[in-house]
């Protein structure tokens, strides 16, 4: 008897490791929950990684941002969420573009600065500041100036002076869902001053549509670059500028870094600028 009590003591102890190893081995094997670019965990479909609690994270240049606050506004053609957030109160309505073209990423690291900047210098009471991080998060993915399908989303607003027959137009106006998010947010937002940033190779400078030059001036003067009128450059059918500066009458003020700057540098030209723009808005 004390030998086949023996033995089923034995044989208990051995099951119990075999399913040890065996819950062990599942376990190891699972693959692991996917992970955002911040380092954050995603689960669950596509769709729901867009409610992800937002925390600080850091850029590829190693400096921390403060990324809560964002919200998704809208998807891209390939369902990459554009992300915008509202910061402060005033009665001065005032919309920056982080980006709409994707090859030209230099005001990304803005648009996470801007946010704190705008606060600790007191405009929260003075302005309400709508900030649209990237209108192209396709574009920018791909590094490519215009979207998954090919089409300079800068081309495809409603304006009076649009081209159907440029193939990189988009065809239709607002044909692409990246320029319907844009003017849904001018719409809503109803902005008395929008500024956009883009980068040019060789040079930068301050451009402008609309009742904006007083605002370009202000703007170009701060952060020492020179203002350039849009009649100086080859027409823009469809853009933007025409469409908001001049045709609904808002000020836009077009920002052109150089192609190809430090991220760091550009915020450091471009913060003073901004919110001196931003305190001289003109609420109607």
């Amino acid at each position: 008897m004390r030998n086949l009590l023996l033995a089923a003591g034995i044989a208990s102890v051995l099951v119990t490791m075999v399913a040890t190893s065996c819950s062990r081995q599942a376990d190891e094997s699972s693959p692991a929950a996917p992970l955002h670019a911040s380092g954050r965990t995603l689960s669950g479909s596509p769709s729901t990684s867009m409610q992800v609690e937002p925390h600080p994270v850091t850029t590829e240049t190693g400096q921390t941002v403060d990324d809560t606050g964002w919200q998704p506004i809208g998807l891209s053609v390939q369902s990459r969420p554009i992300r915008a957030r509202t910061i402060g109160n005033g009665p001065r309505r005032v919309l920056f573009v982080g980006g709409i073209h994707g090859d030209e990423p230099e005001g990304a690291y803005t648009t996470g600065q801007l946010p704190s900047a705008f606060t600790a210098d007191g405009l929260a009471g003075l302005a309400t500041l709508t900030i649209l991080e990237d209108a192209n998060p396709d574009g920018r993915a791909a590094g490519t100036r215009g979207n998954a399908h090919g089409v300079d989303i800068n081309r495809n607003f409603p304006a009076a002076n649009f081209d159907a027959a440029a193939p990189s137009n988009g065809g239709t106006p607002l044909s692409q869902p990246e320029s319907r998010v844009l003017v849904e947010t001018i719409d809503r937002t109803a902005p008395e001053l929008v500024l956009v940033a883009h980068s040019w190779l060789g040079r930068e400078f301050v451009n402008f549509d609309g009742p904006a030059r007083a605002i370009a001036e202000r703007f170009a003067r701060t952060a020492g670059m020179p203002v350039e009128e849009s009649s100086a450059f080859a027409p823009t059918p469809g853009s933007l500028g025409s469409y908001v500066g001049r045709d609904r009458g808002i000020a836009v003020v077009t920002i052109e870094v150089l192609r190809g700057s430090d991220p760091l540098q550009v915020w450091d030209k471009l913060r003073p600028a901004l919110l001196e723009a931003i305190r001289g808005a003109r609420s109607s």
